[in-house]
């Protein structure tokens, strides 16, 4: 597994996932994880993916699993729940003990159930939705540490976890060096023309000083 430093993590930390996106988008990178949103608007979470894998059960009952207890503090939790919004697999226990644990955050694809718990307590969650209907004996987990897929996008462990508001970005982990230099690239020039409109130029001058319309454009190798 890719080891991404902490001064990486810290930058990227500091950026948003508009940015991050755009940085993806110019190196060819598909990072962007569909319909995953924030439950408790303004958290944000940066971190280190655990993935987590379910299926559904079969004749013979499987478990929602405890894999919580191998989580690692500043680990984001991925949840690969196959987009199923018929079943939760993340309740109140599982928050508390999050929080307990120190843990970044957790990105579902799928839903959470007891969300006033998630608001209380501040966690960082991101879902397709919320639903009430508990996935035991419904859905199981099969593996953790392995690849997955969220919205489509492969997230693997180690691979590095940036949500806000805006929605939730992947980043693969010996790539995010790249992606960090180039958002703040991006970031800093996106802040020019904030400054330069504010002093007057119009939105076509500042676009053009700074190259605005290919800021994410992958460059063309020949």
């Amino acid at each position: 597994m890719f080891q991404v430093s902490s001064s990486v993590m810290e930058e990227l930390k500091a950026l948003d996932t508009t940015c991050v996106s755009d940085a993806l988008d110019k190196l060819g990178i598909i990072g962007g994880l569909l319909g995953i949103g924030a439950v408790v608007p303004g958290t944000k979470i940066c971190g280190r993916a655990f993935t987590v894998h379910y299926v559904p059960c079969g004749t013979v009952k499987g478990t929602v699993g405890d894999f919580l207890d191998d989580v690692q503090p500043g680990e984001v939790v991925v949840i690969d729940n196959g987009g199923r919004t018929y079943c939760t697999v993340w309740g109140d226990i599982m928050t508390i003990l999050s929080c307990q644990k120190k843990v970044a955050g957790t990105v579902i694809d799928g839903v959470c159930r007891d969300v006033p718990g998630i608001k209380s307590l501040g966690y960082p969650m991101f879902t397709k939705g919320v639903y009430m209907v508990t996935g035991k004996d419904r859905v199981e987990c099969d593996a953790v540490n392995v690849p997955v897929a969220v919205s489509g996008v492969q997230v693997r462990p180690g691979d590095i976890i940036l949500g806000d508001d805006s929605g939730v970005v992947v980043v693969p982990a010996e790539k995010a060096e790249e992606v960090c230099n180039i958002a703040k690239s991006i970031a800093q020039k996106e802040g020019l023309i904030e400054q330069e409109i504010k002093n007057g130029m119009s939105l076509r001058e500042a676009r053009k000083k700074t190259g605005y319309h290919n800021l994410q454009t992958r460059a063309v190798t020949k």
